[in-house]
């Protein structure tokens, strides 16, 4: 099986270690530990190795379904690569809606066909007739990301809908990337895909949302069966997840609801911020939900990557939109601290000032 290098996760490891000011992390700056009890006990294998069955049952609820319909796994990413292996093969072919998250077409075509459709900026909508004209016999897998990364874009619910009403005439399942949906505010969210019928599958996990990328946490919710073929994958991946990580995760949705909160007012903050930069130097962008922002390049630069390369000078790391194949973007993360936002944001403008000399 081959798979093409994660142009995101190369640009950020060649960039982001060492770099003054880091707006390249797509997610809220990370709680500290001492927030939690750190303290699972002994560091066992989780036995169940899917995860508690009783955390597994409230997780699920979520999505009305039970405990064996739900995974825990290391992450999203994780989930998401269980969730292909359990429904893709060679003879396969999947429906992939771009730009997102790299590995939500580059693992579909590591193992099936792929086509992508696109979204249409600026405002970055779907079409969900494009995603029925590029349905075909042979369809197994339709993938999505609500809130969309890079974009920030939420899907609508009767977007999403017909996606699903797609997959299902398909006999088909649709996955969506909810990773973004917490920081949402409940009255933009959109159902989640796994409790609209046998045909969903949710991803989801405590990185982005929660503002915990170092406990490497998250699930798989869907039809019994693919959360079954996704188990027997996870045998052969990382076993079980985390004690540690099942143990603080238990904690954070104990007091999901002031978490969620605080991380998206801090957000909605940081967001205004971005908002008032991009306007004063000329910027277009999708007000996002999420905590990235995907805005033009600076007329000055020939491309995302010849303005980020500027930035790296400048001691700054952001995106450039090659990594999503849209070479007239950059994203940037916002849901740093404020002050390193603020210190970020003054390089930027240094740059953007100095021109593309």
């Amino acid at each position: 099986m081959d798979i093409e290098p994660f142009a995101l996760e190369r640009w950020l490891a060649d960039h982001e270690h060492g770099a003054a000011v880091n707006l390249g992390d797509s997610g809220v700056r990370p709680l500290e530990a001492d927030r939690f009890d750190t303290d699972p006990g002994t560091l066992g294998y989780v036995v169940p190795t899917n995860g508690d069955p009783d955390l597994r049952e409230r997780v699920a609820d979520r999505y009305d379904r039970g405990a064996d319909e739900l995974l825990f796994t290391c992450g999203t990413q994780e989930a998401n690569l269980l969730a292909v292996l359990a429904t893709l093969d060679r003879e396969s072919h999947a429906v992939c809606v771009t730009p997102t998250y790299q590995s939500l077409h580059s693992l579909p075509a590591a193992v099936a066909d792929v086509t992508r459709v696109e979204l249409d900026a600026p405002d970055w909508t779907l079409d969900p007739e494009a995603v029925a004209d590029a349905v075909r016999p042979d369809t197994e897998l339709i993938v999505v990301n609500n809130p969309n990364n890079p974009t920030g874009r939420i899907h609508p619910q009767g977007t999403v809908e017909a996606l699903y009403d797609l997959a299902a005439a398909a006999d088909a399942y649709l996955l969506c990337d909810e990773v973004y949906r917490p920081l949402a505010a409940p009255d933009e969210r959109v159902d989640p895909v796994a409790s609209m019928g046998p045909h969903g599958i949710s991803t989801c996990g405590l990185s982005k949302g929660w503002g915990l990328p170092g406990l490497r946490f998250g699930w798989l919710a869907g039809p019994e069966e693919v959360v079954s073929d996704a188990w027997q994958w996870k045998d052969y991946t990382t076993i079980s997840p985390s004690a540690f990580g099942q143990h603080v995760a238990r904690q954070a949705l104990d007091r999901e609801a002031d978490l969620l909160a605080e991380n998206r007012e801090h957000v909605r903050r940081n967001r205004d911020l971005l908002d008032e930069f991009a306007a004063e130097h000329g910027l277009d962008w999708y007000l996002p939900a999420g905590a990235t922002g995907f805005l033009t390049v600076p007329e000055e630069f020939a491309s995302g990557e010849a303005f980020c390369r500027a930035l790296v000078d400048e001691g700054v790391v952001v995106v450039p939109g090659e990594t999503f194949d849209r070479p007239g973007y950059v994203r940037v993360g916002f849901g740093a601290e404020r002050a390193t936002l603020r210190e970020g944001l003054d390089r930027m403008a240094t740059v953007i000032e100095r021109g593309g000399r």
